[in-house]
């Protein structure tokens, strides 16, 4: 069933006719470069009273996700209403924001050297705590009853609750699916997204703990301000520990059973640049890797390997351009932020002119090609799509 909301919202389109949570950012991006204030207000609103009525944002306005959330958006949405109507909404947004923070760091009391995990959050082995994918349900995904059985069912020696809940997790993550959840870049059935702790999802934490921070210092709170300043500065001290792979040169998730850094390279690590997590010698070694190895007609791939899931080559997603190209915009690497922004539109454009329509994803690779993989068919529409082309459109021309 779907989760009343107050006010007037945008949905992604094609089979997505309800609201998403990260999805949401990238489409007011574009409602922003529209002029359409007024609607990033109710759909920031909205969020809001899907905190104060559920304690947390789901992964979309459907009974069935009131398990899990999505990547932690919202800090970045109050942000961009401030940008528009001033710093005081950071104030008024005081409440939601620091609710939001509670549902991640839900459970972190109960953390110990026995119980390193609980919930979103982990301890690692220097004490500091970091977070991860969760979903608090461990049966087959409703909206993918079929996929999730079908899978369980074909790996029987899995335990299939425990797939069930990577799965959960990994859809949770928004990126479902990627090779950078697996053990095995080339087998589903060793999903283990549980185990990871992902640099993207701490780089939002830390916006998060920023944004608070920010909002207690408006509110002449400086204990407060202090306390989550500090907090932010831990989660950054630890993503640097766990998260830069120096023999990759570049920002890998964490398996954290392993005690040990994977070996995928995705465009999670952009969003080190994007937060300004990254030292200006590892947002050089970042920025080669984009150029040398992501850098495709079309934009950026996903990771570097071609699996069949959609999260990966040869796919482009907008929200990933996106972060990607501001990331590097906040270094100074303006032209090769221009280069992978100007190849995106390009693509749209052309894919636009050919099928009349702008796409869920896209193959930035072969750009003659429909983008392919995963659960389902692409889907036309495409909100964040729509969203990240307007906004790149106005910056770049």
């Amino acid at each position: 069933a779907l989760i009343p909301l107050p006010n007037a919202y945008v949905v992604p389109g094609g089979r997505f006719g309800e609201v998403y949570y990260w999805d949401s950012y990238f489409t007011m991006l574009g409602l922003q470069a529209s002029g359409r204030y007024e609607m990033i207000e109710n759909m920031v609103k909205n969020f809001a009273h899907l905190i104060y009525t559920l304690s947390f944002i789901p992964n979309g306005n459907r009974t069935y996700y009131l398990g899990r959330s999505q990547p932690p958006f919202f800090s970045l949405m109050v942000q961009l209403l401030a940008a528009i109507k001033g710093k005081e909404i950071l104030i008024s947004y005081l409440p939601a924001l620091q609710k939001e923070y509670t549902f991640w760091m839900y459970g972190r009391e109960q953390l110990n050297r026995r119980n390193i995990a609980v919930n979103h959050v982990v301890m690692m082995s220097d004490g500091a705590v970091l977070n991860r994918y969760w979903d608090v349900f461990d049966t087959p995904r409703p909206e993918s009853y079929r996929e999730d059985v079908e899978l369980a069912h074909a790996h029987a020696h899995a335990d299939p609750q425990q797939m069930y809940r990577h799965l959960r997790a990994g859809a949770a993550s928004g990126w479902d699916y990627s090779c950078r959840w697996f053990a095995d870049v080339n087998q589903f059935d060793t999903i283990h997204t549980t185990d990871i702790i992902p640099v993207d999802l701490n780089c939002l934490l830390y916006h998060l703990e920023l944004t608070i921070a920010e909002a207690h210092e408006l509110n002449f709170e400086s204990t407060e301000a202090e306390n989550m300043r500090k907090a932010a500065l831990q989660r950054k001290q630890a993503i640097q520990n766990y998260c830069w792979n120096k023999t990759l040169q570049f920002y890998t998730d964490f398996d954290f059973i392993k005690a040990e850094r994977t070996t995928v390279k995705s465009l999670a690590a952009s969003f080190a640049l994007y937060f300004e997590v990254a030292t200006k010698e590892q947002a050089e070694a970042i920025t080669t890797s984009l150029k040398n190895e992501f850098l495709k007609d079309g934009g950026l791939i996903t990771t570097l390997y071609t699996t069949g899931q959609q999260w990966d080559a040869p796919n482009g997603w907008a929200p990933l351009q996106w972060m990607s190209i501001i990331g590097l915009e906040h270094y100074g690497y303006h032209e090769l932020a221009a280069t992978i922004a100007k190849r995106w539109i390009q693509l749209n454009k052309d894919v636009f002119a050919r099928t009349g329509k702008l796409m869920e994803k896209y193959n930035v690779i072969d750009t003659h090609l429909e983008a392919g993989g995963g659960e389902y068919e692409g889907q036309d529409g495409f909100g964040w799509t729509n969203g990240v082309l307007l906004a790149l459109m106005k910056k770049y021309g």
